[in-house]
């Protein structure tokens, strides 16, 4: 086989339709361990993934923003600005990023629907009191120990989707499960 008719074989076999999927729940709600586990799924059929984790996010791109209802609506609106940039250059972008507020995650809707890049929203509906069992990083108790404010779900709103393209109760299933669902919804609306 000569390089170029093995770029075209390996060219065949990449999968180039692009979309957002914005998984929102609380904090430890399993969000970003679903979204890994999917990445992997979709990377292994020849899709191009890129997972937008919401610590790296504040890290690199939203240093400086604080926790207040405007910080985080510039937060998710810069989430969702780079999210549609890659659903619309054939990338599957999966957000595990908590967007506590309704008006935000529609405004990032509303710009995938402007430009046609396909955006599912999936609400990983963990109740709060198996999130803070978990607590993965340690938010519920500093939150308990009075160390911390603002923490969502507790002290700080979260506005649970009405009607999301799917929503998990990750405490009912594993992560595997979980990652599976979310692919059955890209497969149903042929995006995978």
């Amino acid at each position: 086989m000569t390089e170029s008719s093995a770029n075209s074989a390996n060219l065949e076999n990449h999968v180039t339709s692009g979309a957002t999927v914005w998984l929102t729940g609380l904090p430890s709600a399993g969000k970003t361990t679903i979204a890994y586990e999917l990445a992997g799924r979709l990377r292994d059929e020849g899709h191009r993934v890129e997972v937008l984790d919401g610590d790296e996010i504040r890290e690199f791109i939203s240093a400086g923003l604080g926790f207040s209802r405007a910080d985080r609506h510039t937060n998710v609106q810069r989430v969702g600005f780079l999210a549609e940039l890659l659903a619309r250059n054939g990338v599957k972008a999966l957000v595990p990023v908590i967007a506590p507020y309704a008006d935000s995650r529609e405004a990032v809707r509303g710009r995938h629907r402007k430009s046609g890049a396909p955006y599912l929203e999936v609400h990983v509906a963990t109740p709060v009191d198996v999130c803070s069992v978990r607590d993965v990083k340690g938010l519920y108790a500093k939150q308990a120990a009075g160390e911390l404010k603002g923490l969502t779900g507790v002290d700080d709103p979260y506005e649970a989707p009405e009607s999301p393209d799917l929503r998990i109760e990750s405490q009912h299933q594993t992560v595997q499960e979980s990652a599976a669902s979310v692919y059955a919804l890209l497969t149903e609306r042929g995006l995978a």
